[in-house]
């Protein structure tokens, strides 16, 4: 929405020479406030069939302004909220904030690819590209019947901006990001009259980060439990994805999803969680400590765990031990299907398409995000102007780079954000955590979450009890691929639903 332009005060010319020029009056916070006001929220009404009932709906497209303490706009951040019309008792209907991450991802993806009452329309279990232009299609795997639905783009991304005068890199960053998302939350459920309703986060890939920091920041600072937090696809500890020297934990984490992807492409025989199993078992097991012993280890077991490697991963023995039993899983992408000249993707190991060059020991591209980048893009575009009503002349930043660098103000450290996580359940003994994972996922494996999850040691018992475990048989956007995209509605369903 175009910002009002700001008006410009200028002094009258004074006549006389004794009478000086009087200084332009400066504006209260109030009337700088009402200068840099965004633009009217546009509401419009819609219906969608879910599980064979007819749900009504408002859908409110809009900018909500955070400010200083002096009342000062620092951001204006760009949202689309859903909510059900007809409901007897609002403050019993959840309502479920949903977040993307990268950082410097927009809401898209699970706006349209998952949750909200459209969906883009992909081929087949979602490994090829559709025809451009993309369309949407009525999404009949939607949860809108059973919570309301906030899609929220954080600063920089989307049409969300910093104000004039406040720094867009003051929101860069992982404590600026839980502040500010932090302040909007809160925003939105005042200004909505819905702090008497269960309130739900959902957080898919860097959003793991986000929701773990916003489920202990809005308790601690503001007193806002919630009902659950839903980490899709996603990541609590950064040592998961990022090897460095004298830590060797990411190459255990990938090798599961090594086993999955090279079984879904007939590299590997037999029943495929059979064969996750023995991969986990191994790279937290064998793997692991020949990992530890470094060049201490001997040649023999070496050799022992290299063939293993080749058994659960499909590559071949020599090619492991001169990675020194070190495969990252961009050095997999290539090789996997090397012999075909293909490439298999980060975000969807499924897809498999054409390697620019037979002899690169790194992939040069990632097809799965070829496949889906242009379709939500030109999809999303189409829906905020054509359905929604909403245009604006800057351009919506899908998945931006102007975010970095990110401050990860980790101190000499990892971003871990477990703690946080741990926290929040401690604290509120009712607070549910669902963890929804992909088996073709090396963006962000399975098995890095689990064994964040494992880590939580200062959970108890009870706290452990509530935190469940689903598992899907396509990628990060593991939604792409219509019978998890079916899955995943009953599990959030189960999850919101259930008692407490």
């Amino acid at each position: 929405m175009r910002t009002l332009t700001l008006l410009l005060i200028t002094s009258l010319a004074v006549f006389g020479q004794d009478k000086p020029e009087k200084p332009a009056k400066k504006d209260t916070p109030a009337e700088k406030d009402k200068k840099e006001a965004v633009a009217e929220p546009v509401t419009r009404e819609g219906t969608v069939q879910i599980d064979g009932t007819k749900v009504d709906y408002e859908v409110t497209t809009a900018k909500l302004q955070i400010k200083k303490d002096d009342g000062t706009p620092r951001a204006a951040v760009f949202h689309v909220s859903y909510i059900r019309k007809g409901t007897e008792d609002p403050s019993k209907r959840p309502v479920m904030f949903a977040f993307n991450g990268g950082p410097g991802s927009s809401a898209v993806w699970l706006h349209l690819g998952m949750l909200g009452p459209y969906r883009v329309d992909l081929p087949g279990d979602g490994v090829d590209a559709p025809k451009p232009p993309a369309r949407l299609i009525s999404n009949p795997y939607s949860i809108l019947d059973v919570t309301d639905l906030v899609f929220v783009d954080p600063v920089s991304t989307g049409y969300s901006r910093a104000e004039k005068d406040t720094k867009p890199s003051e929101f860069h960053g992982v404590r600026e990001d839980v502040e500010s998302i932090g302040d909007f939350v809160r925003r939105w459920v005042t200004e909505n009259d819905r702090w008497s309703s269960p309130k739900y986060l959902l957080g898919e890939s860097y959003g793991g980060i986000r929701v773990a920091g916003l489920s202990e920041h809005l308790q601690s600072r503001y007193g806002m439990t919630l009902n659950g937090v839903v980490l899709l696809s996603s990541l609590l500890d950064f040592r998961t994805l990022r090897p460095a020297d004298g830590d060797a934990l990411m190459y255990s984490v990938y090798l599961p999803t090594f086993a999955a992807v090279a079984h879904y492409h007939g590299k590997l025989k037999g029943e495929r969680d059979d064969l996750i199993k023995q991969a986990d078992e191994f790279a937290f097991g064998d793997y692991a400590l020949a990992l530890l012993k470094g060049n201490a280890i001997s040649s023999e077991e070496k050799q022992k765990v290299a063939k293993r490697l080749s058994e659960l991963t499909s590559l071949d023995t020599q090619l492991l031990l001169d990675l020194d039993l070190r495969l990252d899983p961009s050095r997999f992408r290539a090789e996997l299907l090397r012999s075909e000249g293909k490439t298999v993707g980060r975000f969807d190991a499924r897809v498999a398409w054409p390697s620019e060059s037979a002899a690169d020991d790194y992939p040069s591209y990632d097809p799965s995000f070829s496949l889906a980048f242009g379709a939500y893009s030109t999809a999303m575009l189409s829906y905020l102007s054509e359905e929604l009503g909403w245009e604006e002349e800057a351009p919506y930043e899908i998945l931006t780079g102007k975010v970095h660098p990110w401050n990860w103000s980790a101190n000499n450290s990892v971003v871990n954000l477990s703690g946080n996580l741990a926290k929040a359940m401690r604290d509120n003994p009712y607070l549910k955590v669902l963890v929804m994972e992909g088996a073709c996922d090396l963006a962000t494996p399975p098995a890095g979450i689990q064994y964040s999850i494992r880590q939580m040691t200062e959970l108890p018992e009870s706290g452990l009890k509530r935190i469940e475990r689903t598992e899907y048989d396509a990628g990060h956007m593991f939604y792409l691929n219509p019978p998890d995209l079916k899955k995943s509605r009953t599990d959030l369903v189960d999850f919101i639903t259930a008692a407490p």
